[in-house]
């Protein structure tokens, strides 16, 4: 092991610009289709080795009123932790500091973050060096879109979501994020999209009547994404489902007012974003929802993630 005592690591959020969910497999995953990409707003993890052998403590900060108990068995950063030690032998006790900012149920890949950036913390502090293509088969373990944290950037996610080509980042964009005052769990979403498609009430891969015409290839999404964002044909199979929600017609309707150029939900919700040219619109849009209980972060496309800080 190095003469190394800490590592924090940013574990930057992501929005899905473009969801398409397909049949449920055999294995109980569905095959997606979908626009991963980074944005500014992230999670702080601390990783400190206190003595050469033993377990773990584990602190967690949360800046907004959120209830962010996890049972031990679900969550990601321990559950990261613990494949990487069998994985390498990693035996150092460690002092854990979470300063949670993502929301959870938010669609924004929080926990799915924290968990890849655990992955390449502890690659870094325990000098373990295993190779970029070791981790993302440990991350693929973890959760379907664990392995795009491992990049960043945005990525044609295709498979469960484990399977990435790199796409360039938006430029010159403001995001908003706004969710609502509650959670959409992902595992009770798709539970809802299934129901519909069974009953006939969605058809897997069916597009809104406002979305006419077919995706391009991830070839060509690379000039669709440096394009204008108000022609860009992008969708989420999970919105026609939950908008029986109002609220979430209600924030989209409010983002479009306010000037966004494009606005959709992220993953299976709850948050939605607008995307904005300038920033002055795009923080008037935030103020206008400030008296609604809505969560908000105004930030931008991250096409770099950092590297972990090793102290």
């Amino acid at each position: 092991m190095k003469n190394l005592v800490s590592c924090s690591i940013q574990a930057p959020c992501k929005i899905n610009l473009h969801l398409m969910v397909g049949e449920k497999r055999p294995d109980g995953y569905h095959d997606l289709q979908s626009i991963f990409a980074a944005l500014d707003y992230s999670d702080t993890l601390t990783f400190e080795i206190v003595s050469c052998n033993g377990s773990f403590v584990q602190h967690w900060e949360v800046p907004f009123e959120e209830d962010c108990a996890i049972p031990p068995g679900q969550n990601l950063v321990n559950k990261a932790l613990g494949l990487f030690r069998e994985k390498t032998g990693f035996a150092a006790h460690l002092s854990i500091h979470v300063v949670k900012r993502i929301p959870a149920g938010a669609g924004l890949g929080g926990g799915s973050s924290d968990a890849a950036s655990t992955l390449l913390a502890l690659n870094a502090l325990s000098g373990a060096n295993l190779a970029k293509a070791e981790l993302l088969e440990m991350a693929a373990s973890l959760g379907s879109d664990v392995p795009f944290f491992l990049n960043g950037g945005a990525a044609w996610a295709s498979g469960r979501g484990e399977h990435l080509e790199p796409l360039p980042c938006p430029k010159d964009l403001w995001v908003l994020l706004a969710k609502p005052p509650f959670a959409s769990p992902t595992a009770e979403a798709y539970g809802l999209l299934d129901e519909s498609r069974e009953t006939g009430r969605l058809e897997a891969g069916e597009y809104p009547p406002h979305k006419p015409g077919r995706l391009l290839s991830p070839r060509d999404l690379g000039d669709v994404l440096a394009g204008p964002p108000e022609k860009w044909p992008f969708y989420n199979d999970f919105l026609p489902i939950l908008s029986e929600n109002r609220e979430y017609l209600r924030l989209l309707e409010k983002l479009a007012i306010s000037g966004s150029a494009f606005s959709g939900l992220s993953g299976s919700g709850s948050c939605c974003f607008g995307i904005f040219r300038e920033k002055e619109t795009a923080q008037k849009a935030q103020k206008a929802l400030l008296n609604r209980k809505i969560f908000t972060e105004l930030t931008f496309f991250l096409a770099k993630f950092a590297e972990p800080v090793l102290k």
